[in-house]
């Protein structure tokens, strides 16, 4: 028998909603800008954030952090440093405080790039 309220995906839609504004707007289009990126990614509450997982493993998540929102990658992702680079540094997270266009795109790629 299915027990409404303990899907995972019902816990994570209800935290996002429980976000002050304007983090619920942003949560809700992250959340679905992640799934829309990889279809495979299942969502969870992770230490009471919502994340993603494959495989059982989390990869990526956001939660609010004070003035903004954190998007971020765990050990997990998959992660190629820039080609190119002069430095050993790889990006795992990132604040944002709107989500526009260019936004969504570049949260679609990461997505897919550490996920993949």
């Amino acid at each position: 028998m299915f027990n409404i309220g303990t899907d995972n995906e019902t816990k994570v839609l209800k935290k996002i909603a429980r976000m002050d504004e304007p983090f619920a707007v942003i949560g809700k289009q992250l959340h679905e800008t992640i799934i829309a990126a990889n279809p495979e990614l299942e969502p969870k509450l992770w230490y009471g954030a919502p994340a993603y997982t494959k495989g059982g493993e989390v990869l990526c998540f956001f939660r609010v952090d004070g003035n903004f929102m954190t998007f971020g990658l765990t050990e997990k992702a998959s992660f190629t440093p820039s080609e190119n680079a002069p430095h050993h540094l790889m990006a795992s997270a990132w604040f944002l405080t709107q989500f526009d266009e260019a936004t969504e795109a570049q949260v679609a790629n990461v997505v897919r790039d550490a996920t993949s």
